[in-house]
């Protein structure tokens, strides 16, 4: 629910503010664990068919799940993350951008299967399959996705133009998803009024902040609980590691030191709470954790062998903006349903899109991908680019996408109970940097590659 997970947001990065030892993480519920719920409720129907064992299932999952992620943070267990290289954290964060694109696909796709009719459709085909034509819902539903990821993607891009001096087109570029939300929302509720989009909704939340009744689980389901929420906590515990790791980079030139293990007892505080009312459950995400850092830093542009590059040269470490963003998230409780309601849904959709597609520029991956179909003589003035052969900067490359295919194919199947071990994918990506790929590279050319940012 709407107000659920807006509560859920404003709670949670108040209390993350207050008490984390990295504040510039970005901690919200993440794709993954979307996922990962939805394998919840389906798995909660083998105790009862009507879905009434589900709060009862999630919160126990919850509960154990806070339990392993502060063993973890006793234990110091977050000193594994030192065999994390760059190679895994944008693994991780190229299949969080893919989520967000395959999420936007299904759903574009899935209105074009509901309301677009073949030319060749009678009426009596459409009468017995119940079939909806109305071919303009579909269009204006690409059409408000393509614009909102068009304007955001260009107002985001104005900070590389020649206009105004650095500062302003930073400024300018920071709300370029405020603005393509705007223009997307009044081409779609306003100028096409007369076409009936889905708009945003908000369901029943009059139980939202009532402890769960727990129904007497079996001993099987305690069980099943303690095994998902282990599982659960290899997630948080890579995902969580992997944000703060990305945000403590060097590159980013922070004055303040990392705080793995608190933060990571901290998360297991706020999910244990979050667990007892059934609420949507957080943790350190991407890419909003690296985009944060980028939005509280001044970057200095340089041209080098006619190429742009950037350069971090100083990040604003504070406590304020995650406070007070998470104070307005509560607060924005007050704007439901109205205007919320104004926005059609496929303006959501293309803020996925926009997500995925404005994280790609910090990923040397996918900077390698691109490499794969650009003329030699033609390649940036990169460090890896001068000590490193062709091929081998394209077989390190392939070798990710491997990576990333099996990952992908893990948690997007169809199949729930295949789903329940892409934890366990995501932390297999570490023995296979550390034992697999020196074996098929040299240590030289892994170290250039796959060294720190």
């Amino acid at each position: 629910a709407v107000v659920s997970t807006q509560s859920t947001g404003g709670f949670s990065s108040v209390a993350w503010a207050l008490f984390s030892g990295q504040p510039l993480v970005v901690i919200r519920t993440t794709i993954p664990v979307v996922i990962y719920t939805k394998i919840i409720y389906t798995i909660s129907l083998n105790w009862a068919a009507d879905g009434s064992f589900f709060p009862t299932f999630y919160a126990l999952i919850g509960l154990a799940n806070s339990v392993f992620l502060v063993i973890y943070a006793v234990t110091g267990a977050s000193k594994i993350m030192v065999y994390c290289s760059r190679s895994t954290e944008e693994i991780v964060g190229m299949f969080i951008s893919i989520a967000f694109l395959v999420d936007s696909f299904k759903y574009i796709a899935g209105e074009f299967d509901t309301y677009y009719c073949a030319d060749n459709v009678t009426e009596e085909l459409v009468a017995d399959l119940e079939y909806v034509c109305d071919p303009k819902k579909p269009l204006l539903s690409l059409l408000l996705i393509m614009v909102t990821v068009y304007l955001g993607v260009r107002i985001y891009n104005f900070k590389f133009s020649p206009y105004l001096n650095a500062a302003k087109r930073v400024l300018v570029a920071d709300y370029a998803l405020i603005v393509a939300v705007i223009c997307a929302t009044a081409l779609g509720s306003y100028v096409f009024q007369s076409i009936d989009l889905k708009k945003f909704t908000v369901g029943d939340d009059a139980e939202l902040f009532q402890l769960v009744s727990f129904k007497s689980p079996s001993a099987v389901a305690v069980l099943a609980a303690i095994g998902m929420g282990f599982m659960m906590s290899i997630l948080f515990f890579m995902e969580g590691n992997i944000s703060e790791s990305v945000v403590n980079n060097p590159a980013n030139k922070l004055r303040k030191g990392s705080a793995f293990h608190l933060d990571m007892l901290v998360t297991g505080l706020i999910n244990a709470v979050l667990s007892l009312f059934c609420l949507p459950w957080v943790h350190g995400s991407l890419p909003h954790s690296p985009l944060h850092v980028r939005a509280l830093a001044d970057i200095e542009e340089r041209i080098e062998n006619g190429h742009l590059t950037e350069k971090v040269v100083y990040v604003r470490e504070t406590r304020l903006t995650t406070l007070v963003s998470g104070i307005l998230i509560g607060v924005s409780v007050l704007l439901i349903p109205s205007p919320l309601n104004l926005i059609p849904i496929p303006v959501f959709y293309g803020l996925f899109v926009y997500l995925a597609i404005t994280s790609l520029e910090d990923f040397q991956m996918w900077e390698r991908i691109v490499l794969i179909f650009t003329e030699q003589t033609l390649y940036p003035p990169l460090h890896y680019v001068r000590r490193v052969p062709q091929k081998i900067i394209h077989c390190f490359t392939l070798l990710q996408l491997l990576q990333l295919t099996g990952l992908c194919m893990v948690s997007l199947s169809e199949s729930p109970y295949l789903k329940m071990f892409f934890p366990f994918v995501i932390i297999l990506l570490m023995p296979i940097r550390e034992r697999v790929l020196p074996v098929l590279l040299s240590e030289r050319h892994l170290t250039a590659l796959d060294g720190e940012h």
